[in-house]
C-alpha cells in the first residue's frame, strides 16, 4: 500500500493563526459525512463536477476517461482533511494537499493511507513549502479565511503551470449569503460557528481582481445555489456561493 506523506514546513504571511485552530479542532470529524464537515460532504460532488467538467474543457479529454488527470500533478491549497485531494488523486493525478492546520493534514494521511492512495499532505503556508508548478491548482471556500487575498492569490498563481488550470470557489459577499451561510447556517448547526466571517467574503468582482493582479484571467463563475427541490446545485444565481476557473494571461482560452 502506498503511503501518503506529511512534510513540514514554515507558516507565516498568509495563514491566520486562529482560523486554522478553528478547522485543526474539527480534524477528527472531517470525514464523518454527518459530523461537524457535513455541509462539505454535501458541497463537495457539485464541486468536483464542475472541476470534471473544466478538465475536460481545458485539456479536450474524452469525457469518459476515468483517469483524465493521467501524468499530471495537481495541489488542493486548503485541503482540509483531503475531500478534494481523494477525488482528484483516483482521476489520475499526482496530488499535493496544502493546509494550515497540522491536524487537518494528519487525519488527511491517514484516511489517504487507510484507502491505499499515494498523496503528499503539506502543514503551513503554502509559499514556504517549496513546491514547484502544478497542472491544477484548485481551493476550495478558503480565500475567505486567510489574512492577505492577494498574497494567497499571487502564491497559487506562482505554482500554476504556464499551461495549467486553476479553480477557486468561495461565498459571495451579498445579504443572502450572510443571511443563509452565516445566520441561518450556523443557528441551525448545519455548519459550526465561528465558521464564517461574512465581511471576509469575496465577490465575483473582487476576485477577478485578485486574479488580474496575479497574472490571471477568470473565467465564467457559476453560482452554487441551494433549494429544498435540488438541493446543493450549480446555477446561474452567485448570490450564495460561487465556483471559478482561472488561467494565467496570455493561455485563456
Amino acid at each position: 500500500m502506498p503511503d501518503a506523506t506529511v512534510t513540514s514546513v514554515t507558516s507565516p504571511a498568509t495563514i491566520r493563526p486562529e482560523e486554522a485552530a478553528h478547522f485543526g479542532a474539527l480534524a477528527a470529524e472531517w470525514w464523518d459525512p454527518t459530523g461537524s464537515s457535513a455541509m462539505l460532504h454535501k458541497l463537495n460532488p457539485i464541486r468536483l463536477g464542475f472541476v470534471r467538467d473544466a478538465i475536460d474543457m481545458h485539456w479536450g479529454s474524452d469525457i469518459e476517461a476515468v483517469k483524465p488527470l493521467a501524468g499530471k500533478r495537481a495541489l488542493d491549497a486548503g485541503c482540509g482533511a483531503g475531500l478534494l485531494c481523494e477525488p482528484l488523486a483516483r482521476l489520475g493525478a499526482e496530488v499535493t494537499g496544502v493546509d494550515a492546520s497540522p491536524e487537518n493534514t494528519q487525519a488527511a494521511a491517514a484516511h489517504a493511507d487507510g484507502t491505499g492512495l499515494d498523496i503528499r499532505y503539506i502543514p503551513g503556508e503554502l509559499g514556504s513549502a517549496g513546491l514547484d508548478h502544478f497542472d491544477l491548482v484548485t481551493s476550495m471556500e478558503v480565500i475567505e479565511h486567510v489574512e492577505d487575498k492577494q498574497a494567497f492569490i499571487a502564491q497559487l498563481a506562482a505554482h500554476l503551470a504556464p499551461e495549467g488550470l486553476m479553480v477557486l470557489s468561495t461565498p459571495n459577499r451579498t445579504l443572502k449569503s450572510r443571511t443563509l451561510l452565516v445566520g441561518a447556517a450556523e443557528a441551525l448547526g448545519a455548519v459550526p460557528k465561528g465558521t464564517h466571517h461574512w465581511d471576509d467574503f469575496v465577490t465575483p468582482e473582487e476576485l477577478e481582481e485578485l486574479l488580474d493582479h496575479a497574472g490571471m484571467v477568470m473565467g465564467q463563475p457559476k453560482g452554487i445555489g441551494f433549494s429544498i427541490g435540488k438541493g446543493l446545485h450549480l446555477s446561474d444565481d452567485l448570490s450564495l456561493n460561487y465556483i471559478v476557473t482561472a488561467r494565467h494571461r496570455g493561455r485563456a482560452e
